[in-house]
């Protein structure tokens, strides 16, 4: 989502007469757009700020600004802290950084802009695409009713509101005429997408009527939380062609008693139940999810709750941290927190369970043939190209710039633990484009 956020942002300057610059140093203005989720994420900020007021001391006219949500979380203590700075802009006011940066520009004023809006400025701006980008972000919601114990979303992101499914389908058609084959619907809970609007549609009959948009072959969203799925939405991905088979389903724990400290509102039982459902209706669909170790009062009995969780279920991906304090959430006040180093130790035999599972996911692809919608060349070599499997799975094969957004057939020779190798199969009649 921040990524997006920072498309947006450049868009809105761009528009304001701003070019990106080849490096900070020769830059007139800078804009860090800032997370808050994770401690580590805020120490990266303030290491940046570090090194980004260095720069301004020997360029005094550099314009130095902050968004996001750790500039939501800390607002004007930022100018107490770094007297460089010259804005600080959060979540609901990114539509007002032309105004800002050119008030600044004449003034040199200090401005910080954290207010709440009841609407969605911020949400609808238009990210025209590079050209040759194939797939592209579109924000549906924002904020997040949820208030799970260890998460500050809900109170940097303010509460759910959806945006009017015209609007999104219009800024989709707009994304196909520009060149996008692929897009991922974004919100904190995409599966509560349409609780704030009046015309009763939900998230399952939006991407009902994105599957009918000429031009999108894939549909992809995130994030889903588990206790939301619906019935009605895992049986999308059996009878749409274009959504996507896979899904991102944060379970953050196996632990039916961390969970309920979490504020999760499901237990492993009825997680279980719902992957076992999405197996059900999508064979062959990739489920990847998150996972915190060392959440305040979890044992070594929770922690094995959570691998044997993993050993049945066999994810193909987790994203997994430890857990780590933020101010303003429920979980920051509980007691019996776990030593640094036994989250430590924690997380490193997690991930690398995890790794095996999703190395064995990948090696079970080997002589299958994969549709791929290719993206661009590969990171590796520009004698190949890169794209992604329905399941999300990075597959690499030879080929020239001319296949870049095409859907073409694959057969998987190879199995890494981050990637696939793959030869092209040549089709009659060409590629479909």
């Amino acid at each position: 989502m921040n990524v997006h956020d920072s498309e947006q942002i450049q868009t809105l300057l761009s528009e304001a007469g701003y070019k990106t610059a080849d490096g900070m140093e020769t830059s007139d203005l800078v804009i860090l757009n800032t997370c808050s989720i994770r401690e580590k994420a805020a120490q990266k900020v303030f290491s940046e700020l570090g090194r980004i007021g260095k720069i301004k001391s020997k360029n005094k006219k550099m314009i130095v600004g902050l968004c996001g949500c750790l500039a939501q979380q800390l607002g004007e203590k930022f100018h107490h802290k770094f007297d460089f700075l010259d804005f600080v802009v959060g979540t609901h006011n990114i539509h007002l950084l032309p105004d800002i940066v050119s008030s600044i520009e004449k003034k040199r004023d200090k401005i910080t802009k954290i207010e709440f809006y009841n609407d969605l400025h911020s949400l609808g701006i238009y990210a025209k695409p590079k050209k040759g980008t194939i797939t592209a972000f579109v924000s549906i919601m924002q904020g997040c009713d949820n208030f799970c114990a260890y998460c500050v979303v809900p109170y940097l992101r303010g509460p759910e509101m959806s945006r009017p499914p015209q609007d999104i389908i219009e800024e989709v058609k707009k994304l196909a005429d520009d060149g996008i084959r692929e897009i991922t619907l974004l919100g904190q809970n995409v599966n509560s997408y349409g609780k704030t609007l009046k015309d009763g549609i939900d998230f399952p009959g939006l991407i009902k009527k994105i599957s009918k948009i000429p031009g999108i072959e894939r549909i992809r969203f995130t994030t889903s939380h588990p206790r939301d799925l619906s019935p009605s939405l895992i049986q999308c991905f059996g009878d749409e062609e274009k959504l996507c088979q896979h899904i991102h389903l944060p379970v953050q724990s196996g632990s039916d008693r961390i969970l309920a400290l979490m504020n999760r509102g499901y237990t492993i039982k009825e997680y279980r139940e719902k992957v076992e459902q999405l197996r059900r209706v999508s064979p062959n669909i990739s489920i990847s999810s998150d996972i915190i170790v060392g959440f305040p009062g979890e044992t070594q009995k929770d922690y094995q709750e959570t691998i044997d969780m993993m050993e049945k279920i066999r994810f193909d991906l987790t994203f997994s941290f430890k857990y780590s304090d933020r101010e303003g959430t429920a979980a920051n006040l509980l007691k019996n927190k776990v030593d640094e180093r036994e989250k430590l130790r924690r997380l490193q035999a997690l991930q690398e369970l995890q790794n095996r599972h999703t190395y064995e996911k990948n090696a079970s692809l080997v002589g299958s043939t994969q549709k791929i919608l290719v993206e661009a060349f590969s990171k590796n070599s520009d004698r190949d190209v890169s794209g992604r499997t329905s399941s999300w799975k990075i597959v690499n094969f030879r080929g020239d710039q001319g296949l870049w957004g095409k859907m073409v057939d694959v057969k998987i020779t190879k199995a890494y633990l981050h990637s696939l190798r793959g030869e092209l199969i040549e089709q009659q009649g060409g590629y479909e484009s």
